[in-house]
């Protein structure tokens, strides 16, 4: 079947900008099948109505990698805990399970079955920064940890792209994902 690596945008992104391409190329280059969705309902349309959907355009198995950034990777937890199969490796990049900061955040659950979740993934990673102007920090990155194990990794790095943040490239998750 072969290693697919599945890239989720944060909240009103797309495909095209920060380090998406660059990581895609990356990983094709490894053998990856690579897809980056255009996914406009991620932290728009209310999670239980979007996951559905996200469930059914993607296949997930045992050699899936899925990769979110933002609103992506708040996505990953509801995604994780619905999967019926345990994916090779998740990384949430500037990822949250509580509301951030006061803006409405319609990806996130009220609350999550953290066991299963868990049993969907075999190597997690969250990758938050102490000073990301979104409220999606370390203690978020935290706050998941504690509750999944894994591997958390902070730094001082904004909120890894943004509109005015050029992200082009990201050799962390290039050397995190093998």
């Amino acid at each position: 079947m072969g290693r697919r690596a599945i890239i989720f945008h944060g909240t009103n992104g797309n495909p095209n900008i920060c380090w998406y391409p660059w990581l895609a190329g990356r990983l094709a280059a490894r053998g990856y099948a690579v897809e980056v969705p255009h996914h406009p309902g991620i932290n728009v349309e209310p999670i239980d109505t979007f996951l559905p959907k996200v469930l059914d355009g993607h296949r997930f198995d045992e050699d899936t990698v899925v990769v979110g950034h933002s609103g992506g990777a708040a996505l990953l937890l509801a995604l994780l805990e619905r999967l019926d199969v345990t994916v090779a490796q998740a990384v949430l990049v500037a990822g949250y399970c509580t509301p951030p900061n006061t803006s409405s955040e319609p990806v996130l659950k009220q609350d999550y079955d953290w066991t299963a979740i868990r049993a969907h993934v075999r190597d997690l990673y969250f990758i938050n920064s102490r000073d990301d102007p979104y409220g999606c920090d370390d203690r978020q990155g935290r706050a998941m940890f504690e509750r999944l194990g894994g591997t958390q990794i902070v730094r001082d790095d904004g909120h890894f792209g943004d509109y005015d943040q050029p992200y082009e490239s990201f050799d962390l998750l290039d050397r995190l994902i093998p």
